[in-house]
C-alpha cells in the first residue's frame, strides 16, 4: 500500500514478506522500459522510510534533513563497513531507485517498499546521465549523487529472486544503476510524492 500524493497519510508495511521471483527472460525484456525513463526532469512516485528493522512506511510527504537524511528513517542508526568508525555512511543518506526498475523486479506497486530504498523516481539513474556530483532538486530539498556503490543484498535476493540480483549485477545494469543510487542531502526541505525531480549535472572538468 502507498500513500496518496501530498496527503501525508502513512501505512506500515508488514514484516511478513512474501517472495515474488520473476524469471530471467521476463526481467531482461523489461530493461528497455527502464531505458525510456526521463533524463532531465523526472517524477517522485513513492517515498518510503524504515522506522525499524524489516519495517517500511509509505509516506505522502517527508522532510529531508542535512544530519538525519529522510526524517523518520533509521539511516542515522545504521552502521556501515565503509566508515572508519562503523557509523552511518554520510554518502549513503538517501537511496534512490528507478520506479520502472523496482516495478520490474517487485511485480506490483505495493511491493516496492521491500526493495529498502527511500525514494522511487521515474528518472534515468545511469552513470552517464547522473555522474557523481549531480544535483537532484525535489520540492524544497536537494540531493547530491555520490560515488558510494549501491548493490543488492541477501534480503533483495530473498524477496525478488536470484535472477533479479544477477540482472542488477551485470556490467550493463551497473551502468544503468538498476539497483539504484546513493545520495546525500545538500539542502534540507520538504518533498512530496508527485514532485518533479530536476537534474543539474556538474560542469565538465
Amino acid at each position: 500500500m502507498t500513500a496518496e500524493p501530498g496527503t501525508g497519510t502513512e501505512t506500515t508495511e508488514s514484516s511478513a514478506h512474501v517472495a515474488f521471483h520473476r524469471d530471467a527472460e521476463t526481467l531482461l525484456a523489461g530493461v528497455d522500459d527502464v531505458r525510456r525513463s526521463s533524463q532531465d526532469v523526472g517524477t517522485l512516485h513513492a517515498l518510503v522510510v524504515r522506522p525499524a528493522k524489516y519495517e517500511r512506511r509509505s509516506l505522502g510527504t517527508a522532510t529531508l534533513d542535512l544530519a538525519l537524511g529522510v526524517v523518520g528513517d533509521t539511516w542515522i542508526e545504521r552502521g556501515s563497513r565503509r566508515t572508519a568508525d562503523g557509523g552511518p555512511n554520510p554518502d549513503a543518506q538517501v537511496t534512490v531507485m528507478n520506479s520502472r526498475a523496482v516495478d520490474l523486479v517487485a511485480g506490483s506497486r505495493d511491493r516496492w517498499p521491500l526493495a529498502g530504498d527511500q525514494l522511487y523516481v521515474d528518472l534515468d539513474l545511469s552513470v552517464t546521465n547522473l555522474p557523481t556530483g549531480t544535483l537532484l532538486t525535489i520540492g524544497d530539498a536537494q540531493l547530491e549523487v555520490t560515488a558510494a556503490p549501491h548493490t543488492g543484498c541477501a534480503q533483495f535476493t530473498e524477496r525478488f529472486g536470484v535472477e533479479a540480483l544477477r540482472l542488477t549485477a551485470t556490467p550493463d545494469s551497473r551502468e544503468l544503476r538498476l539497483r539504484g543510487i546513493n545520495t546525500k542531502v545538500v539542502r534540507a526541505g520538504d518533498i512530496a510524492v508527485g514532485d518533479s525531480v530536476h537534474v543539474t549535472r556538474p560542469a565538465p572538468t
